[in-house]
């Protein structure tokens, strides 16, 4: 039997009382700080836009209908398939995916070899790894559109080792959006992974190759089920912020390369904004990636339950 407390109250209610305590702070600042601005951004989505920037407390359905139909200039053509802003989010998940893949081909292998070094070399990888984004993330996507522009040091080091002879052109396109993004959220990769890989037991990697397991078997059969968790919230660290960037898409990116974030951005910024759009794709790309993290929680229960 549980042991009672003065007053009646058993220890594990206090426990439980003393626990809804502690937490209160943290749901204060989870309700002033997200699900009010959510609920907000939720509430401008079915509001009219004022002509001069901000909104008008009618409530309507046009944000929603400007995202996914057109009705021409005026309003009065048949309605038809948007598929200009359609196109700008399939742009950013696509980006976004492959910046995820990206990190994860280059962030596995920095994580198992910081991992696989003794303690004190891990704190030096570790650090020369996370100490460029103790820098602002403006500051390192300036510093990567001087580095890669016609004129920056990249291609000047190609001319001169005869590599190329005129500059790659590499500004102002989808690779150079990519780039960006890599660079960004690499770390978020990185670390999850490495705290995996830390906590892997190498002595089933030898049990596999005593069994005369190839290197691909291993990393295959015994390796990657081990570290998937690592990997996972790796993959959801990097695609979720990739697909509303709007910093790599705005500096380093042209008009072709205009990614979903940049889109949100764009309908708040000055007085021909147009708030309740801008609220209007925020929340799409919002239940977007709630669907996709749903998804995957509903798959990891139903494999729990196997």
């Amino acid at each position: 039997m549980a042991a009672m407390a003065p007053g009646g109250a058993s220890g594990s209610d206090i426990y439980k009382g003393n626990a809804v305590k502690l937490l209160l702070p943290t749901w204060l600042v989870i309700g002033v700080f997200l699900l009010i601005p959510v609920m907000l951004m939720a509430v401008y989505s079915f509001l009219t836009k004022e002509f001069r920037g901000g909104v008008i407390w009618e409530f309507t359905l046009t944000a929603y209908d400007q995202f996914f139909l057109n009705r021409g200039l005026f309003g009065d053509d048949p309605a038809s398939i948007e598929w200009t802003y359609i196109g700008i989010f399939w742009r950013s998940i696509w980006q976004a995916g492959l910046a995820t893949i990206l990190c994860l081909l280059i962030g596995f292998p920095t994580a198992w070899f910081i991992a696989t070094r003794d303690a004190r070399m891990r704190t030096v990888w570790l650090l020369i790894v996370t100490v460029p984004y103790w820098v602002n993330l403006l500051i390192r996507t300036v510093s990567m559109k001087f580095l890669i522009r016609d004129e920056g040091p990249l291609n000047a080091a190609l001319m001169w080792s005869g590599i190329i002879d005129a500059p790659l052109g590499i500004i102002n396109t989808n690779l150079a959006v990519q780039l960006g993004l890599f660079y960004s959220y690499l770390p978020f990769m990185v670390l999850p992974v490495y705290a995996a890989v830390e906590r892997y037991d190498f002595s089933l990697s030898e049990a596999a190759a005593d069994l005369y397991a190839s290197r691909w078997t291993i990393l295959r059969l015994v390796i990657l089920p081990v570290v998937k968790p690592g990997i996972i919230a790796g993959c959801i660290l990097v695609f979720v912020p990739s697909l509303g960037a709007f910093l790599a898409p705005d500096l380093l990116g042209g008009a072709k390369s205009f990614m979903i974030g940049s889109l949100i951005e764009e309908q708040f910024k000055g007085a021909a904004g147009n708030w309740p759009f801008g609220a209007a794709s925020a929340m799409i790309l919002m239940a977007i990636v709630m669907i996709v993290l749903l998804a995957y929680a509903r798959s990891q229960t139903r494999e729990a339950r196997t």
